[in-house]
């Protein structure tokens, strides 16, 4: 945690790290007890050493306690854990908050496993210490809040945890270098107790001033685009999600508010009801290599599902960016060939190459958000921005307050 923090601070140098007590009370939780192992490994009755901590962290259940002693197969067997459905697979297996210990192993080559006594050696420590989380503030020319929230609390798994803070760190790079309407609020935590940690402190601020948000998870891979929406399904975020998904991939998997996992489930509780909604490429627990070492950056993650997730996320901040309501200046239609926006020969067949504007003019009522008339005229949020600056710059249309 703490080296992924310092990682992300060398590209972004103000993020501030903040440290939270073993043992204070996050509403109905506790932050949990620090973890440190020094190793961790099985020796086979012939003197091989497998599960070995330091080859693949995944070996090891994570927080298990400390153990050294002689085991036979049989009593071996009731700690390991292994997937017959995945038999070259690593599973992913923890034990936050029940002290005990296993080994997590790949099922073919436990299958091969003798009978005959086994050293298992766990050097391991569970103490009070702090729970770390980052925060980033880029301020905007308002005070209100988009809030963007990603976790790294997953060993060695490339989608279900590297996707979403390398993209996150990238589109606060962007962030910080553009003059933004909104501020941003960015914050990387470990999943589930980091997020009730960081409402715990935060909730009456982020409840006042946070206008739209997106949980960034899973955004890695090149195989699927995904949405998720908040538990309300109708906020701000729901709408740009959606509007931009349709825009990337028509056929993207659209889940319900059933099929939560992550931590939405935090920001949009009875009672924070955040605006939070989530845009992924395939969801988790949706892709086979899900929570297992075979979630890499060969076979999973690449190239082209980074800048995909990455382009998806950032045309939904686009889009709320730029996404007010105008009101048109003229009663009737405008005289637009005076101005260079509609040629002046009418002639059957004779292509207008601006009738965008005037489509855009129909709909500047002063009731209709910039979303809502890119929705109406199917056409993707941000391809509109330069029609509107035009038209603002030639007088046709106001901000609406």
């Amino acid at each position: 945690m703490r080296q992924t923090l310092s990682d992300i601070r060398n590209i972004l140098p103000e993020l501030e790290i903040f440290s939270v007590n073993s043992g204070k009370q996050v509403y109905d939780w506790k932050i949990p007890k620090e973890w440190k192992v020094n190793k961790a490994y099985i020796v086979c009755p012939n003197g091989e050493k497998i599960c070995d901590f330091s080859k693949n962290n995944l070996h090891l259940v994570g927080y298990s306690t400390p153990f050294s002693g002689k085991l036979i197969l049989s009593e071996l067997q009731k700690r390991l854990f292994s997937l017959p459905e995945k038999p070259n697979a690593i599973p992913y297996v923890t034990s936050y908050y029940k002290e005990t210990w296993g080994f997590c192993i790949e099922d073919n080559k436990r299958k091969m496993l003798e009978d005959g006594i086994y050293e298992v050696v766990i050097d391991s420590e569970l103490f009070d210490g702090v729970l770390n989380y980052g925060e980033l503030l880029i301020e905007g020319r308002s005070k209100e809040e988009i809030f963007l929230s990603t976790y790294i609390c997953h060993p060695s798994m490339a989608n279900n945890e590297l996707s979403g803070p390398v993209v996150t760190t990238f589109i606060a790079e962007w962030l910080s270098q553009q003059t933004n309407r909104f501020s941003y609020r960015i914050v990387f935590i470990p999943e589930t107790i980091g997020s009730i940690c960081y409402l715990s402190h935060n909730l009456a601020h982020l409840k006042k001033f946070v206008t739209a948000g997106f949980n960034i998870s899973c955004i890695g891979d090149n195989r699927e685009y995904s949405f998720l929406p908040s538990r309300n399904g109708k906020t701000l975020s729901d709408k740009v999600a959606k509007h931009v998904l349709s825009h990337f991939d028509q056929d993207y998997k659209k889940y319900s508010w059933s099929d939560r996992g992550s931590d939405e489930r935090q920001y949009c509780s009875p009672g924070v009801d955040l605006p939070i909604a989530s845009i992924m490429r395939t969801k988790y627990g949706k892709y086979p290599e899900y929570h297992t070492s075979l979630d890499d950056l060969k076979n999973v993650v690449t190239e082209e599902g980074l800048d995909g997730g990455y382009w998806a996320l950032r045309r939904a901040i686009e889009c709320i960016e730029i996404n007010e309501t105008y009101k048109a200046n003229n009663l009737c239609e405008p005289q637009m060939g005076r101005r260079g926006l509609r040629s002046n020969i009418s002639m059957k067949g004779l292509q207008n190459s601006f009738a965008v504007y005037m489509d855009l003019l129909s709909w500047c009522d002063g009731k209709h958000s910039l979303i809502d008339i890119a929705e109406k005229m199917d056409m993707p949020c941000w391809d509109l921005k330069e029609v509107v600056d035009t038209l603002v710059n030639e007088d046709l249309i106001s901000l609406v307050n």
